[in-house]
């Protein structure tokens, strides 16, 4: 990966705390736009991309594909941000997309998590889309994409956060991988 884009990582966390000193309300777009690259959900498809099929993926090519932040990756980052952000937060880190869109709009909390809702299925869509228009030479990369855009699906399951909050996640990798489905 190219150091150019752990730099540009790190310029979107500084710009995250210094919205944070601040006490900056940005608009929903401004958010939006920020906080999907520091999701850094884009970061982990290439890093993800290393370990599928004992690195065979890995190709100059497919990390190129993937840095070049086509839809598929956008889109990506945008359910990482959206299901997370429907997650009541503790109010010390930047405001979410959720209090953004409050802010903006003039809308209560419901409305506001509706809205990114339908935001997060338009991000799916995508998703979607690109996955069925994708060139062959970047199906594993897709796949990759893809399946780690799922597990964004479980850890945030009904308004959970797994990821922060992980103590429930026993039951759910019990019933992923070892309670059987009924057919």
């Amino acid at each position: 990966m190219h150091n150019n884009f752990f730099k540009q990582l790190s310029e979107y966390y500084h710009q995250e705390a210094q919205w944070s000193s601040d006490k900056y309300m940005p608009s929903f777009a401004e958010h939006v736009e920020l906080s999907v690259m520091s999701s850094a959900y884009p970061a982990l498809t290439m890093m993800a991309l290393v370990g599928v099929h004992d690195g065979a993926a890995a190709t100059v090519e497919a990390f190129e594909w993937l840095a070049s932040m086509p839809d598929l990756v956008r889109a990506s980052g945008e359910v990482a941000r959206f299901l997370n952000d429907k997650v009541k937060r503790n109010g010390t880190d930047i405001p979410s997309t959720v209090e953004c869109y409050m802010a903006e709009h003039g809308v209560g909390s419901e409305a506001a998590v509706a809205a990114v809702a339908t935001l997060a299925e338009h991000a799916w869509r995508t998703i979607n889309q690109a996955s069925i228009e994708v060139n062959h030479a970047w199906l594993l990369a897709t796949r990759l994409v893809v399946n780690l855009t799922w597990v964004l699906e479980v850890i945030y399951h009904h308004g959970q956060d797994l990821y922060t909050f992980g103590t429930d996640n026993k039951a759910v990798v019990t019933n992923l991988f070892l309670n059987p489905v009924p057919v």
